[in-house]
């Protein structure tokens, strides 16, 4: 067996490392599916059998006489930077993944009620931080310290925190910005492993997101029937922009005369006339189609804008025509894919498809959404379009949206890594902030989180495409958080017991209240003072502390999408929020110790 000793003797070989990082990231995503009491770590396990994987190889392979000889601590110190390349390589995808994801809807978050929900999320997170910060001052401040002890526990704190509220990408940018600091600033020239504190109070963070929830429940006497029966009113009260279909009979003669374009224009509402019939003959209109008295017409609209449009052009009609157009081959429903990198970003008013080409686009279906397709609604790639048309003018219109299935199944590498590079930049510019010594950064978490969601919103203004399908971006984003997790892991191994040994217990219960302390105070403004729905407070939690566990068991309790829109409403500004609070945190308060 000298060939498999021979490879751990060797600590910065390839082999070495793959095995470890490959041991330890199907281990750590194995256990991660076991669920206890319904709720499960997912990848985040990795990181514990990272841990573990590192205890015992510097416990049982790391010999006191073997750590002493010259050559093998020096292959452990190449180890470590191999490592830190693998685990912030990592981060980066991790990051920007997320970034693409959120970029084109971040900006819409702000609109209607998403102001004050943001604001709940934002004072929150301002919250942890603020009982973290007390938390250190009450149990580990110490005046008199001048050796690094108290610039050493805060900086420990903050990997608490980032434990407590579940959040990987905020631990990432706090160990990113630990290097800037002056040599000596902790006391000895080891960095704090913020790993160990993470990782501390991890498991109680998942547990105390939930709690809380529940907790809030029974202390605002919440009834989860009436909750249930609200978001109904709710939903009928206000109809989203769903596509309704209907047919309508032109009896105003006030309208006839006028053009198709012409009625949109008086009526300032969205609808698609996708055919209409003149005694037995059905055609495609365009926007030069005039009205006339005792027209038929097919048309599709948001549920919301029904009834006034069926009020002003004349009486709804019970008939169907689907059997006609079956049988009508001139006329034919398509649903074509937008994979042309020109037309993204592009309105269906640039595009001009009713009048250039006589088809009506009706509906737009984007992860797995249906809507109505509006003539300002603005394309991205992967949409896909249900149109009506002659066959020969959908094929027209195929030419110009593309519809290469197989364009979107290579995702654009070159500027993924382009969009990458100028993250980077951007995350190593200082920005100086007076009185603080070292200029502030975002570092190699921030940069390329703010560029990707910058891409994802305005990508097309620049005719920058870094489109990936669902499934690639998540295979991305899951490889750099395992590889992130499997790194920091393996490398807190080494020190991780004697920090729990030291007092690293005290993290546990520190890391509850952190948790715990905002979501209560926070999570009754917003029910008593903005009346939120228990069932999207649940998500905005889950968003805020960025936990899919969390949003999981939303979801099963309300059974229905309002956490879902409470997670998606606050998570982009969220996850911001953690990533560049985690620097301000120690930029700030470290230079005051």
């Amino acid at each position: 067996m000298d060939w498999l000793s021979n490879i751990f003797m060797h600590p910065a070989g390839p082999a070495f490392l793959a095995i470890a990082f490959a041991v330890v990231i199907w281990g750590g995503v194995k256990l991660g599916r076991i669920k206890l009491g319904g709720i499960s770590l997912g990848v985040t396990f990795v990181l514990f059998v990272g841990i573990l994987f590192g205890h015992i190889y510097n416990v049982y392979i790391v010999k006191p006489e073997l750590a002493s000889n010259p050559e093998f601590s020096g292959s452990i110190a190449a180890m470590n930077q191999i490592i830190n390349f693998a685990k912030e390589l990592g981060l980066i995808l991790f990051v920007y993944c997320i970034g693409l994801q959120v970029g084109p809807g971040f900006f819409a978050t702000f609109k209607k009620g998403g102001i004050s929900m943001n604001l709940i999320s934002v004072c929150m997170i301002l919250l942890n931080v603020g009982v973290m910060l007390g938390l250190f001052f009450l149990w580990f401040y110490d005046g008199s310290a001048t050796n690094g002890e108290n610039q050493f526990n805060l900086a420990m704190m903050v990997g608490v925190m980032y434990g407590a509220v579940t959040n990987t990408p905020g631990l990432g940018a706090a160990n990113s910005v630990l290097p800037s600091f002056p040599e000596g600033t902790f006391g000895n020239d080891a960095l704090p492993s913020l790993a160990d504190g993470y990782a501390c109070a991890y498991p109680l963070g998942v547990i105390g997101i939930i709690g809380a929830t529940i907790i809030i429940r029974y202390l605002c006497k919440i009834s989860l029937k009436k909750e249930t029966e609200q978001i109904e009113r709710e939903q009928e009260a206000d109809p989203t922009a769903i596509p309704h279909h209907l047919y309508i009979q032109v009896t105003n003669k006030g309208i006839c005369g006028k053009t198709v374009k012409e009625l949109h224009d008086f009526l300032k509402r969205d609808f698609v006339f996708s055919r209409y019939k003149i005694g037995d003959e059905m055609m495609i209109p365009n926007g030069d189609t005039v009205l006339q008295e005792g027209m038929k017409l097919m048309l599709v609209c948001p549920e919301a804008d029904m009834d006034a449009i069926v009020s002003l052009i004349g009486v709804r009609l019970k008939e169907s025509w689907r059997k006609e157009i079956n049988e009508n081959t001139k006329y034919v429903s398509r649903r074509l894919v937008v994979t042309n990198p020109a037309v993204n970003g592009k309105t269906f008013n640039d595009l001009h498809f009713s009048t250039l080409y006589n088809v009506n686009v009706t509906r737009v279906t984007r992860s797995g959404m249906t809507m109505f397709a509006s003539r300002g609604f603005r394309l991205q790639m992967g949409d896909r379009l249900l149109m009506t048309g002659t066959e020969e003018n959908i094929n027209r219109v195929k030419d110009i949206i593309g519809d290469t299935i197989k364009h979107l199944e290579h995702p654009n590498v070159g500027m993924v890594f382009l969009g990458i590079l100028l993250g980077v930049l951007l995350g190593q510019l200082p920005i100086p902030i007076p009185g603080i010594e070292v200029p502030v950064k975002l570092g190699l978490a921030g940069g390329p989180l703010v560029v990707a969601i910058l891409i994802g919103a305005f990508g097309y203004k620049f005719k920058i495409t870094a489109y990936t399908t669902t499934s690639a971006n998540l295979m991305m984003r899951e490889t750099g958080l395992c590889l992130f997790l499997a790194g920091v892991g393996i490398q807190a191994g080494a020190t991780f017991w004697e920090t729990v040994a030291n007092g690293g217990y005290h993290y546990v219960w520190m890391g509850f209240l952190i948790t715990v302390i905002p979501i209560l105070i926070m999570g009754v403004i917003a029910r008593w003072k903005l009346k939120l729905n228990y069932y999207t407070l649940m998500g905005l939690i889950a968003g805020t502390y960025t936990d899919p566990p969390a949003l999981a068991f939303a979801g099963q309790t309300a059974n229905n999408d309002a956490p879902a829109i409470g997670y998606s409403t606050v998570y982009p500004l969220s996850m911001f929020m953690r990533i560049l609070m985690a620097q301000l945190t120690l930029l700030l308060v470290i230079p005051l110790l």
